[in-house]
């Protein structure tokens, strides 16, 4: 598999190029938007996915639109379907 072949988890995007430029833990962040620090760990983590819900929230805060986090989350499950079927 290639590095590509996979796209970045939208938990690392988050957290890559969102929350470490602004210097802010997943606690606080989670805090700030008034959703739980669970939710948010487990997104971070990868182990969890962006919902509809999320997908708001992050847009309203980054003022991104919510198609964009739910593109990204589509993306990776492709890509992760893709890999497994091969």
């Amino acid at each position: 598999m290639k590095v590509l072949d996979v796209p970045m988890h939208p938990g690392e995007v988050l957290k890559e190029l969102y929350l470490d430029p602004l210097e802010m833990g997943v606690i606080e962040f989670a805090r700030h938007l008034g959703i739980s620090r669970t939710r948010m760990e487990r997104l971070i983590e990868g182990t969890s996915g962006i919902t509809p819900d999320t997908a708001l929230h992050l847009a309203r805060e980054f003022n991104t639109s919510p198609d964009y986090w739910v593109n990204l989350q589509t993306s990776y499950d492709m890509s992760l379907a893709a890999n497994k079927n091969k």
